[in-house]
């Protein structure tokens, strides 16, 4: 297999390996921050049990994402010099600013969240709790702010093939930043929500119904079932953003081949590129026109505008659609054990075991996003100013093929780990009960520091 093929497979295997944990601390920090202000508004124990219980997972997962970043952050050097050669100016700062006011802002307060509970004031305790939520978050701005750059890059002119800053604020505030910051952390909102919702279906389906694992189970579900909505209508302004700057992306996404107007909906379709038509089409008259032009007659362009400039249209075409299936599936099961809590108080067996099902279901969604985002940029690394081939190194083909099986077998054992850890967690709370929370001081009467 050529190079070039090998490197972009290679970082693809790290960036989605690495993206599966930022994406539940990002959220799952604030969740810990609204179990600790509900103990301190009411001082029942079940909130604190509760923080002390997700704030383990936080932390297995925090450490997850950082070891997997490191080993992301080498191929800039080892896979993709070039990168680093003709946009380094921007990108550099972008990355060192990811470092300085977002990953030492957690690292400097995570030890207190997860250690220091009865060792400082408890409104110290609330306080580092709520710096590493908002690190989180800032760590998530700035790479969001890189990535939206190389896909609609402003404030920078090129000087002898090197792109150099002129605007940093046109640079951090590009086009499309907005849409994706929001619907990345939407994202995040919604794998957390679930993974927390899941967990404590388990729990709730093994026969605890603990008060700890109830309060866990509605602010899963209510979270979700809250955010799912907004991330709709979130991903239809990214879409409109998408098609006025990465039309080639749109028309991949919709397998739209000829431009015209009344344009459908595919709900299925397998796109034939070589031939440039789709086979087994099944879609709605009119609907990709209606939703993208809000005009049934709005004329959208085909693929067939951007000849050779176009992505591969089947990977983000499938891609799509499962991301917005995924979607569709969070807001049919959300609702209707929002409506079961809201109605009866408790869960009926089906609900549970859907929730179950659908633990880890914000995983899958965001990496089908990722993917329609990423390999919907190609051919280009930096729209407009770099080529993917551009920045590739000439380490030869079957060394990046070795690296990469190591990878994906590394991958594939933590990821298995992982999993098997929260779901040992879990049941090492069931076992233990609550012991925790026969000590925890109230809210009116906070630890004092030792």
């Amino acid at each position: 297999m050529d190079a070039i093929i090998l490197a972009r497979i290679q970082f693809a295997a790290n960036i989605s390996f690495h993206i599966l944990f930022p994406t539940i601390t990002i959220a799952l920090a604030w969740i810990l921050l609204f179990f600790k202000l509900r103990f301190n508004a009411t001082g029942d124990s079940k909130w604190m049990d509760a923080y002390f219980q997700w704030v383990k997972v936080f932390a297995v997962t925090f450490a997850l994402g950082v070891v997997s970043g490191i080993t992301m952050s080498f191929q800039f050097g080892t896979n993709w010099p070039g990168f680093m050669e003709k946009v380094g100016n921007i990108a550099g700062p972008l990355l060192a600013y990811e470092v300085l006011t977002a990953f030492f802002l957690e690292a400097t307060f995570i030890a207190i969240m997860l250690f220091g509970f009865r060792k400082v004031r408890n409104w110290v305790h609330t306080l580092a709790t709520a710096l590493v939520a908002f690190g989180t978050t800032m760590s998530a701005f700035w790479i969001l702010v890189l990535n939206s750059w190389m896909h609609t890059p402003a404030g920078f002119e090129m000087r002898d093939g090197v792109a150099h800053a002129t605007d940093w604020f046109a640079i951090i505030f590009n086009p499309s930043m907005p849409y994706r910051l929001v619907h990345m952390l939407l994202a995040s909102g919604l794998t957390a929500a679930f993974l927390v919702a899941g967990i404590s279906a388990w729990r709730w389906l093994k026969g605890d119904r603990a008060p700890v694992v109830m309060a866990s189970l509605r602010t899963g579900v209510y979270v979700a079932a809250a955010l799912i909505p907004v991330q709709i209508l979130a991903g239809d302004m990214h879409g409109l953003n998408t098609l006025e700057h990465q039309p080639a992306k749109i028309a991949a996404m919709e397998g739209h081949w000829e431009t015209g107007g009344n344009v459908p909906l595919l709900l299925f379709a397998v796109p034939d590129e070589k031939a440039q038509t789709n086979h087994f089409e099944l879609g709605i008259p009119s609907g990709a026109s209606l939703i993208l032009k809000h005009d049934p007659d709005g004329v959208i362009q085909g693929l067939k505008d951007f000849e050779g400039k176009h992505p591969p249209v089947a990977p983000v075409f499938y891609a799509f659609r499962i991301m917005v299936g995924m979607g569709m599936l969070m807001l049919l099961v959300s609702w209707a054990c929002a409506w079961a809590l809201r109605r009866r108080g408790t869960l009926g067996i089906w609900h549970a075991r859907a929730l179950v099902g659908m633990t880890f279901s914000g995983w899958v969604a965001t990496l089908a996003g990722w993917y329609v985002t990423e390999i919907g940029r190609q051919p280009w690394l930096v729209t407009g100013v770099m080529k993917t081939w551009e920045a590739a190194s000439a380490v030869p083909a079957p060394q990046i093929g070795l690296s990469l099986a190591m990878y994906l077998v590394l991958y594939a054992g933590l990821l298995v780990a992982y999993i098997a850890v929260l779901f040992k967690l879990a049941a090492k709370a069931m076992r233990d009960g609550a012991p925790e929370g026969s000590a925890l001081p109230t809210a009116a009467a906070p630890v004092a520091a030792e």
